[in-house]
């Protein structure tokens, strides 16, 4: 089961408590706007963009509007991450030599193959399954001589979905060669 957003490290990360969080956002009919409009409304209250994000998030499960693990266009996407050794050009070349030439993914055929971009912090490769479901790679330097490979599922179904999904990439990943 996806878990709910985490509002002890909200409480951490902002240095209120989860229930001036709610007496704010329900002083504000946060229920009756959309989840931009209550973003931008915490951000104008004191938070940065990121904890603006995540308790707009924890808010909208918190009232039902949505559940652990689904966006707020109502799909759901999953993310599985490993830490490997080499920077991220060599994570990503370890993803690309397991996974790059592949025609399927848990057994659902890709449909566009996978395509590759780059940013000074970041690189990507992207493909799409005959699903219409998406499979975004990204790595990323994490300290000397780490990087972090984080593979994500996006445009799930359902929730039983992101728990299919979370158990194939585990295991697949477990079979990434870090040399």
């Amino acid at each position: 089961m996806t878990k709910s957003a985490n509002t002890e490290a909200i409480e951490k990360g902002t240095g209120k408590p989860w229930s001036e969080w709610l007496k704010f956002l329900d002083g504000i009919n946060a229920k009756d706007l959309t989840h931009k409009e209550i973003a931008e409304k915490v951000r104008e209250h004191g938070s940065d963009g990121w904890w603006a994000q995540g308790i707009t998030v924890a808010y909208e499960q918190h009232i039902g509007r949505r559940v652990p693990g689904q966006d707020s266009s109502g799909e759901f996407s999953v993310s599985v991450t490993k830490t490997m050794n080499g920077n991220m050009d060599t994570a990503l070349e370890a993803w690309i030599r397991l996974a790059g030439d592949r025609s399927e993914f848990n057994d659902v055929s890709v449909a566009e193959p996978g395509e590759i971009s780059k940013t000074d912090k970041w690189r990507y490769w992207r493909a799409t399954l005959s699903d219409d479901t998406r499979v975004l790679v990204t790595t990323t330097d994490k300290s000397p001589g780490k990087s972090s490979l984080t593979v994500t599922s996006e445009k799930l179904p359902s929730a039983e979905a992101v728990e299919h999904w979370r158990g194939y990439w585990k295991t697949f990943l477990a079979n990434l060669d870090q040399n």
